[in-house]
């Protein structure tokens, strides 16, 4: 687990983002589309046209971090899209990784075997 700083907050980028994009083309669309700066120390989280897969861009003070994460079954649970951003907190934030709906923590699926 990454320790996150107090105050640090979490956007999400309604809709959809093309996936191949790497750490500056997604913070060039913090920066234009939402009006934030990448560089704040907030998590900026993206996810793809499928919803199985999300990345999340991080300044945290000494350099720039991208982190992917990839559901194996299932979808990450998302607002309506629109244009903007949403905030959520740094525990809806580590329900919507394990998959579970943030705004009704449930578990949306659980593996039984691996492999």
């Amino acid at each position: 687990m990454i320790p996150m700083p107090s105050g640090v907050r979490v956007w999400l980028a309604t809709g959809h983002t093309d996936m191949r994009k790497g750490w500056a083309s997604l913070a060039l669309l913090v920066q234009e589309r939402f009006a934030q700066d990448p560089h704040s120390g907030h998590l900026f989280i993206f996810r793809g046209r499928r919803g199985d897969l999300v990345k999340i861009i991080w300044y945290d003070g000494q350099g720039s971090c991208l982190f992917m994460k990839r559901l194996e079954r299932g979808r990450f649970i998302w607002p309506t899209p629109a244009d903007g951003a949403v905030s959520i907190s740094v525990g809806q934030m580590g329900y919507l990784l394990e998959g579970i709906d943030w705004r009704n923590p449930q578990k949306t699926w659980r593996p039984e075997a691996a492999g």
